[in-house]
């Protein structure tokens, strides 16, 4: 089982098996699990642009429980490129590891299949770099969409498309916590390990 955290009512996540999933109806601060964590905490208050926004009561306060949830369980937490978060907690950014074993992966959603170019920042924990599956090949397709609308010849994306995860983006993140499952699997000592 994975536990994914923040997602959209809406979610693609909700279609796949395995996973416990938790939007705003079901509240994440409820999850008291112990399994790998894919977490897209709102990211409006860590933004480029959080002096501008208007987050709701304890809304900013939710990026760190996603981020204690996957420095303690291992996973993937998300943020949009920029995220302040980096900075305020010292994520480690380029080649460097924290002291959690975390490090920080930087994709384009766009490669993805996201219908827009997405920079997004992927703080992991529990595999090494090595460890990570393959990345999808450069989308190199002219976009027709962009988050704000200011790429020149785009449309501002609706929110909905600003919000979603495309697919071949949740198959990445579900196969690294598998990976970090099968890790600390195999990282228990034997006498814990169940027998079949």
């Amino acid at each position: 089982m994975i536990a994914v955290l923040f997602v959209r009512g809406d979610s693609a996540y909700k279609k796949y098996e395995g996973l416990d999933v938790y939007d705003a109806d079901r509240d994440a601060l409820t999850f008291t699990g112990n399994m790998p964590t894919i977490a897209h905490p709102p990211c409006r208050a860590w933004g480029r642009l959080s002096h501008m926004a208007n987050p709701r009561e304890g809304e900013r306060e939710l990026a760190l429980f996603a981020l204690a949830n996957v420095r303690a369980l291992g996973g993937v937490l998300e943020h949009p490129k920029g995220s302040k978060l980096w900075k305020e907690q010292n994520l480690p950014t380029g080649d460097k590891i924290d002291e959690h074993g975390g490090f920080t992966l930087e994709i384009d959603q766009y490669d993805f299949g996201h219908v827009a170019p997405k920079k997004t920042l992927l703080y992991i924990v529990g595999i090494d770099r090595e460890e990570l599956p393959s990345l999808p090949p450069k989308n190199t397709a002219t976009p027709t969409r962009s988050i704000a609308g200011n790429i020149k010849g785009t449309k501002r994306c609706t929110q909905y498309q600003r919000e979603y995860t495309p697919e071949l983006l949740i198959d990445f993140l579900v196969t690294i916590c598998k990976a970090v499952a099968a890790k600390q699997q195999d990282t228990r000592p034997s006498w814990s390990k169940r027998t079949k």
